[in-house]
């Protein structure tokens, strides 16, 4: 199993993504510890793990805005597994629309807090004892709107842009001490976010629900969304020794939507 005895402390994980990487890394080996706002969706995903899987699991509540709500959740998982986590995947995030000129300074300040300040918040946690240990593994799920514009997300991608920024730069810094960080591009995933999308295409544009989700199918060349698994499986092959060549990369997953 690629890992074995690791553990993994995955935010915005009780749904989608989240819930996909915490499945694979389980599947490999990793104890999780499933983080979100929302209690009951992390402890479905803990029991999953725990039913289908021979390791260990724990839900632990966790909003990355608050730096007091990410320090206890670190402690939570400290005092479950008796050490910090191995790897740390920043998932959770937001993603709402907005015209610029309609966009408020709450509106911008919650996805850069939530999308951009969360992956600080909990990589500035999880580092030091990475450091001493001399191993480590930061994942940020960023998007290829942290590379490229388009109407009405500007808070979203200025977001998304800051996590590649960061993960660049921190890759840099810990490139010598066993850690690395990469950053997953997803395109449109098959996931909520991306229903509540069609959602609004459909408020906003009067088009079906249907002819709206081919819209975004279209987006990429292969004609079709990703799905959640996708990314996980990169996540693992990021996680694990196999990846241990690749630091400070932003790797795309959106059949050819984005070409870099």
């Amino acid at each position: 199993m690629k890992l074995q005895n690791r553990l993994a402390f995955i935010t915005g994980g009780g749904r989608s993504i989240g819930r996909a990487i915490a499945l694979a890394f389980a599947r490999e080996g990793a104890n999780i510890a499933v983080a979100a706002r929302t209690r009951e969706q992390v402890d479905q995903v803990v029991g999953e793990v725990r039913n289908q899987f021979n390791v260990d699991a724990i839900a632990v509540e966790c909003d990355v805005r608050n730096s007091e709500s990410v320090r206890d959740a670190f402690a939570v998982a400290r005092e479950k597994f008796g050490r910090g986590p191995d790897i740390v995947v920043n998932n959770a995030g937001i993603a709402r629309t907005s015209l610029f000129v309609n966009t408020d300074e709450e509106f911008w300040v919650d996805h850069l807090d939530t999308n951009l300040g969360g992956t600080f918040r909990c990589t500035h946690a999880a580092l030091p004892e990475m450091i001493e240990r001399g191993w480590g593994r930061i994942i940020n799920i960023a998007s290829i709107a942290g590379k490229t514009g388009a109407p009405y997300v500007s808070a979203y991608a200025a977001s998304k842009h800051g996590v590649l920024g960061l993960t660049r730069s921190l890759a840099l810094e810990v490139a010598m001490q066993g850690i690395t960080v990469n950053a997953i591009c997803p395109g449109y995933v098959d996931t909520e976010m991306t229903s509540r999308g069609v959602e609004n295409i459909v408020e906003k544009t009067g088009r079906s629900a249907d002819d709206a989700l081919k819209m975004l199918e279209r987006m990429s060349p292969q004609n079709r969304l990703v799905t959640p698994e996708e990314v996980a499986a990169l996540a693992v092959l990021l996680a694990s020794e196999d990846g241990r060549g690749i630091n400070g990369q932003a790797i795309n997953v959106d059949g050819g939507t984005v070409v870099s």
